[in-house]
């Protein structure tokens, strides 16, 4: 519990392995200004994993790249709480030619939080009616 409560980023949360990788691309797709982004839920994972991506057709340089992928984990750390779904794994894709700020990544990142937690929701709020 002590874990959840911490603003960290383990390696068991960062999505790795092309296997992996390849099953969320055939996840449920959306869009906020300046991402993209595609989630799976129920993964079987007890944690919500991540994975960055920003094009080298935007950004030649590496450096700018690092920056932008930085800038989204630090994003995604910081609001990692507010995910209300356990076991859902995430590909933030940057898709603007210009380099937002930190203020409009993390906006956009809360964004993308937020559309996740509402899917989930209507599901949950469907069963309370019928047990009822």
């Amino acid at each position: 519990m002590e874990e959840q409560l911490r603003n960290t980023l383990p390696k068991k949360e960062r999505l790795c392995g092309k296997t992996a990788i390849s099953k969320l691309l055939a996840g449920k797709k959306g869009s906020v200004p300046g991402m993209r982004f595609i989630y799976l839920k129920d993964t079987g994972a007890d944690t919500n994993r991540i994975v960055v991506s920003v094009s080298k057709k935007f950004f030649k340089r590496a450096v700018k790249r690092n920056l932008l992928k930085r800038r989204i984990r630090e994003s995604y750390r910081m609001q990692k709480h507010a995910l209300e779904v356990k076991g859902v794994d995430i590909l933030f894709i940057y898709f603007t030619k210009e380099i937002l700020s930190y203020e409009e990544i993390y906006k956009a990142v809360g964004q993308i939080i937020d559309k996740i937690n509402q899917s989930a929701a209507p599901k949950s709020e469907k069963d309370e009616t019928v047990a009822e």
